[in-house]
């Protein structure tokens, strides 16, 4: 071989080498945004996961105190259907009509 074959060999496996660490180079940049995506992901799931904490704590609080409305409304209920009562037993006995 001469020395002019030799070195166009040599020049073309340093291209090869060169368009394989750009290759290289590019696959490692898109790894990295992977991750970072990656990361970004995780944290959005975390602050999800935390919204649905509070949220099904709030519904919690929300269902108990909807709960206890519903208990004053029937006691309230009872009182006055016995406060009607009382005030047409009191007309009837009076000689009321009611």
């Amino acid at each position: 071989m001469d020395a002019k074959t030799e070195q166009s060999r040599l020049d073309h496996a340093v291209k090869r080498l060169a368009l394989a660490l750009d290759a290289l180079d590019a696959a490692v940049e898109h790894r990295r945004d992977t991750d970072r995506d990656e990361d970004g992901l995780g944290r959005q799931l975390q602050r999800l996961g935390a919204d649905r904490s509070r949220l099904a704590a709030a519904l919690d609080g929300e269902t108990a105190r909807a709960r206890r409305l519903e208990a004053a409304n029937r006691e309230l209920a009872d009182r006055l259907d016995a406060a009607i009562g009382s005030i047409q037993d009191l007309l009837q006995a009076h000689g009321g009509e009611a």
